[in-house]
Parts: structure tokens; C-alpha cells; sequence
């Protein structure tokens, strides 16, 4: 995992994307326009928290967030999601 020089504030989190699914089970090849927006991603950056609630994800997690969650940006040349903590449902153990 590169070093990131983007520090998100306060309980928002910084998540790369999983790629996208561009072919079926049975080998169907899926065009860009259908394929469906990855739900699962890894942690890149973390904020401080907030004094009275830190945050729970670190860098390197690999999170369950909603397929409407977050903003994407883009840095460096790369897609990232930025969201709050609790816009994660859930860590990938």
C-alpha cells in the first residue's frame, strides 16, 4: 500500500475501492455501464477521531460500507471514497 499524502479530519475515513465485477460466474462478460458499484474497499487513511469517539477502522482494513456511501474523490491519479466511520457497516476479519 503506497504512502498517501491526503490526512481526512475528525471521524471520516479515506477507502480505495475494490474493483468492479466485469465478469459473471458463468463467464459473461459484463459492459462497464452495468457493472454494479463495489460495496467493499480498504482503508487507505484514517482522521484522529473525535475526543469522544475514536475511531474503531485503521489503514489496511477491508470494510463493508453502503453502495451509495461516502463521496468519491479522486488524487493522485486515484479513485478514493472518503465517508464517516459509520457510514462503514462492518470490517472484513
Amino acid at each position: 500500500m503506497a504512502d498517501i499524502n491526503l490526512k481526512p479530519l475528525a471521524d471520516r475515513v479515506l477507502v480505495e475501492a475494490s474493483a468492479a465485477e466485469t465478469t459473471t460466474a458463468s463467464g459473461i462478460i459484463i459492459p462497464d455501464t452495468a457493472q454494479e458499484k463495489p460495496q467493499q474497499g480498504t482503508v487507505v487513511a484514517v482522521g484522529t477521531g473525535k475526543p469522544d469517539e475514536p475511531l474503531t477502522v485503521k489503514v489496511g482494513d477491508t470494510v463493508l460500507y453502503g453502495k451509495y456511501g461516502g463521496t468519491e474523490i479522486r488524487h493522485d491519479g486515484k479513485d478514493y471514497l472518503i465517508m464517516r466511520e459509520s457510514d462503514i457497516y462492518a470490517v472484513i476479519a
